[in-house]
């Protein structure tokens, strides 16, 4: 027995020397193994967790794509009812018809506007844009229309059959406003048709039409 060995016991097994001497044996034992059982287990590899989608994040874009989407198609909307306006006449002959009296001494007296006959019922439009003042009874007309414009202009539209617009009622050029009759003084179906500047003078229609691209004659 070589010095510094333990001593075997009577079984003839000589003990490991200390507790310390047993675990390095065992593991060493392991170790040459290549592993096995209580060898040391490798770290687990940490796999990237995507992150969730928020919901309201979502829905906020969502609700910015639709608030996009309608801004625009009002922008549209609004180009084409400005490209509409600028189309649209501004001032319109009153009526359609035969121009049968002007402007003037007539039959001893002034003839303060213009005649345009037609057949009862034809239709009586709004010369310019403007406000219906007045609709109804006038005496000489039996019934009239008036309408101002922006410019303080007043249009008169006597002797009509009916009255299709009221008044405080807001109409642009071509807007019908009355049909045509042979009410009040009258000797046959027309539209008598005055203009009364802003001063309240009582104008020749025709060059007022005129100056402004219509011929009613």
């Amino acid at each position: 027995m070589a010095s510094g060995e333990p001593a075997p016991d009577q079984d003839g097994v000589s003990p490991l020397a200390s507790g310390q001497d047993a675990a390095a044996s065992f593991g060493s034992v392991v170790g040459d193994s290549g592993g096995g059982m209580g060898g040391s287990a490798p770290a687990p590899e940490m796999l990237p967790v995507p992150r969730a989608s928020s919901a309201g994040s979502e829905v906020e874009k969502l609700a910015k794509s639709e608030r996009i989407s309608e801004q625009r198609a009002e922008e549209e909307a609004e180009r084409i009812a400005a490209e509409e306006e600028a189309k649209r006449p501004k001032v319109v002959a009153p009526a359609e018809g035969s121009f049968t009296s002007g402007f003037g001494g007539r039959w001893g007296t002034t003839h303060y506007g213009i005649d345009i006959a037609n057949s009862k019922g034809t239709p009586i439009v709004s010369a310019q844009d403007g406000v219906v003042i007045e609709a109804g009874p006038a005496s000489g007309f039996g019934l009239w229309v008036r309408v101002q414009h922006d410019d303080g202009t007043i249009t008169v539209y006597g002797h009509v059959n009916t009255i299709t617009a009221s008044e405080g009622e807001k109409v642009k050029a071509g807007d019908q406003i009355a049909t045509m009759g042979n009410r009040g003084f009258s000797t046959g179906t027309h539209l008598h048709f005055e203009v009364w500047n802003a001063s309240g003078k009582k104008i020749n229609p025709m060059p007022w039409l005129s100056a402004r691209g219509v011929d009613v004659s």
